[in-house]
């Protein structure tokens, strides 16, 4: 008798701890986050690494990322609906909004710019207006950081038609420039890794010598903001925890994130390089991580709009909202 009822009582728990294993899953959302590129590089590993960390199921959503075809393309697409938020750099917003894509800037990763101007130092380009009749690399014409560099060719007194600028995919990108094929390549610190890697010799432009642009930056659409705030806010923080991590301890991000890539496993030292790569030159020291500094924002603005290269020059609170970083900073970042 005794035998049945504590096989009964097992039973029962069984049951119960399978009901709320159910409750738990189903109370979880399934979201889609949208990359510039495939999500396998360092330079991803806030929003990898908040996903393996599971901090965003901590704020009840299961993220899928999935790659675009640049910042530009993630903007359009969550402009329209496609998705509520993704991934691009701090000036996407200023630069697409004046074509009618509603996305705002949510949180931004750093206080330097995303792009790097890396060089080969054979050719003797010590400013831009050295890059004059160059071929330069980039990923693609709808990526932000093609347009980082014609804003720094502008910036110069020059024009696209001064360079010979190649879109060359995310592979072809670096691979142009190691194989000796282009002179110069505005892309990220992962791609200048693996030129390091290759063994081509590559030396990187003065961060003075660039245009100011932003960093890496979550954006989402302004029916987003507006009707789904907690889902923003989700993302947000649990992005910035993740970078939270990485700033303060880029070895034991560095081993998390080569499990989580087959393609980097055993390849935790080219990871670490990446993490300190960013650090430096592009994270720094944010006193507040995530947030959007207004000065920043209304450079970049008025740049893009006496430039010509945005149709007209709209309010700040148009282009980024620092509710959701401040948030996170307040709750989930707090000590």
């Amino acid at each position: 008798m005794n035998v049945l009822r504590s096989y009964v009582r097992r039973l029962w728990l069984f049951g119960v701890l399978c009901l709320v294993g159910t409750t738990a899953l189903a109370d979880v959302q399934r979201v889609t986050l949208l990359m510039p590129a495939p999500p396998n590089l360092p330079g991803f590993a806030p929003w990898l690494l908040a996903k393996e960390k599971g901090y965003y199921q901590r704020f009840g959503y299961d993220v899928d990322l999935v790659a675009a075809k640049g910042g530009a393309d993630v903007a359009k697409q969550v402009g329209a609906g496609n998705a509520l938020f993704g991934v691009g750099n701090g000036d996407t917003p200023i630069i697409v909004r004046g074509n009618g894509v509603p996305v705002k800037t949510v949180a931004l990763l750093g206080m330097h710019p995303h792009t790097l101007l890396a060089l080969d130092p054979t050719q003797n380009i010590r400013s831009v207006q050295d890059l004059k009749g160059k071929t330069v690399t980039v990923m693609s014409y709808s990526d932000s950081m093609y347009y980082t560099l014609l804003a720094t060719l502008r910036a110069a007194g020059m024009g696209r038609s001064d360079v010979n600028i190649q879109a060359a995919g995310p592979a072809g990108v670096w691979q142009l420039f190691a194989d000796g094929k282009a002179d110069a390549m505005a892309g990220s610190a992962d791609w200048v890794v693996n030129i390091r890697e290759s063994g081509r010799p590559v030396e990187l432009m003065p961060r003075e010598a660039l245009f100011d642009a932003m960093s890496q930056a979550v954006i989402a659409s302004d029916k987003a903001i507006a009707e789904h705030p907690e889902a923003v806010q989700a993302i947000v923080s649990g992005t910035l925890m993740a970078l939270r991590d990485i700033i303060a301890d880029p070895v034991a991000a560095a081993q998390v994130f080569a499990k989580m890539v087959p393609s980097y496993s055993g390849k935790e030292a080219k990871v670490e390089e990446t993490f300190a790569l960013y650090i430096e030159r592009i994270y720094g020291k944010q006193a507040r991580l995530g947030e959007i500094d207004a000065a920043r924002v209304t450079k970049s603005r008025d740049f893009y709009a006496s430039e010509g290269m945005v149709r007209q020059a709209e309010p700040l609170d148009a282009y980024y909202t620092n509710q959701f970083a401040s948030q996170a900073n307040a709750t989930a970042l707090a000590p």
